[in-house]
């Protein structure tokens, strides 16, 4: 099957870059969003990065016109769907709004749409299910932010036919993203496993009193390389994001180990949600260099 028309449903912060991988790369795109002012901030947001592309001579005018010519944002859910190939939802990470944008995809998209979901930890099989063509359901989990990190991890589960996860690999492929496919699922899939693994065990050694957590930053960029440390990519992905996973996770397993910690919980409550509210464990308006 040959993909023309992609659909991003979501345009938060993975969301509207996914679909402007996906009008760079020439097809035909919709951003859509039940949020009027989600898809304003996304337009102002990618016309922002999209100059300084050209700025930087990644791409040419002409290129961000045609681009921004091929995506449409818009609310309504089923114009956005109705002549899709391809429909890769970017919301929440809460398995049951998943559910339920899936549930409306089934009545709006064509029989031959492939739905795929960009979650970083959910599994399609807990999704599928809702839908009449659980063998064109998949996970295409991209990496933030899409339009800078060139990575994409295709999740085939057992109800996932081998033409769908083919057909995501090529769109990865087209849109300029190395693919690599994961032949059976599991929760957090390869990157987030490690990197989950990675952050509990910061999470602990910062709330067992071991360093602050500014120093285990430091020790974890300085002595492993890492470009960021726990506590900023916490911060960088969203600690809401991070709290949504583990509560996830918990669900899924029952182990008290995987509920989110006390101090992630604490930032929930407070709203200190990382970068994109100025505030999470670093303050962004007079961030010091630690």
């Amino acid at each position: 099957m040959t993909i023309k028309n992609l659909t991003v449903v979501g345009a938060g912060s993975m969301g509207h870059q996914i679909a402007m991988l996906g009008a760079l790369a020439g097809y035909n795109t919709y951003l859509q969003d039940i949020n009027p002012t989600s898809l304003e901030q996304a337009e102002v947001k990618l016309a922002a990065l999209m100059e300084k592309w050209v700025e930087k001579g990644k791409i040419t005018s002409d290129q961000l016109e045609e681009a921004f010519s091929s995506l449409t944002f818009t609310t309504d859910l089923e114009e956005a769907v109705k002549e899709a190939d391809l429909v890769i939802e970017a919301v929440v990470e809460k398995l049951e709004v998943k559910r339920e944008v899936f549930n409306k995809l089934e009545q709006y998209a064509p029989a031959h749409t492939v739905l795929a979901t960009n979650s970083s930890t959910i599994v399609s099989s807990l999704i599928a299910d809702v839908t009449n063509r659980p063998e064109k359901v998949c996970n295409m989990h991209f990496f933030f932010p899409p339009l800078v990190m060139d990575c994409v991890e295709v999740v085939k589960g057992e109800h996932t036919s081998e033409e769908t996860a083919d057909i995501a690999m090529k769109v990865c492929d087209q849109i300029n993203r190395k693919a690599v496919l994961l032949q059976k699922e599991i929760s957090g899939f390869i990157a987030n496993r490690i990197l989950f693994a990675i952050q509990k065990e910061a999470m602990s050694l910062y709330e067992g009193g071991y360093a602050d957590f500014k120093d285990i930053d430091t020790i974890v960029r300085k002595a492993l390389r890492h470009p960021l440390g726990p506590f900023e990519l916490m911060d960088l992905s969203g600690i809401d994001v991070g709290y949504y996973v583990m509560q996830q996770q918990y669900e899924e397993t029952g182990d008290p180990k995987d509920k989110p910690s006390k101090t992630l919980t604490e930032k929930m409550e407070a709203g200190e949600l990382g970068r994109k509210t100025g505030k999470g464990f670093y303050s962004y308006e007079t961030k010091a260099k630690s």
